[in-house]
């Protein structure tokens, strides 16, 4: 009883933490999959900007670690 009341107690069980960060990871994933396509010259403009991977995969992606990340703090374990 005593050693029950000196245990530390957590916010989530492991299982969550563990979703939590695979979440974080596909959230910096999609930052990632954002970054470059500048120019080194500012006076020339790189259509690179403008490609499939920055405009609709890296946010979608970002969305998608978003949503994993509620999921974690959303998710319940069962308790018998």
């Amino acid at each position: 009883m005593e050693n029950e009341k000196n245990k530390q107690q957590f916010l989530f069980e492991q299982i969550n933490y563990k979703i939590l960060l695979i979440g974080i990871g596909v959230i910096i994933l999609g930052f990632i999959l954002m970054s470059g396509g500048g120019s080194e010259n500012p006076n020339i403009f790189n259509d690179d900007i403008f490609n499939f991977r920055r405009i609709r995969l890296a946010p979608t992606t970002v969305l998608i670690g978003f949503g994993i990340t509620i999921y974690a703090i959303l998710k319940n374990p069962k308790k018998a």
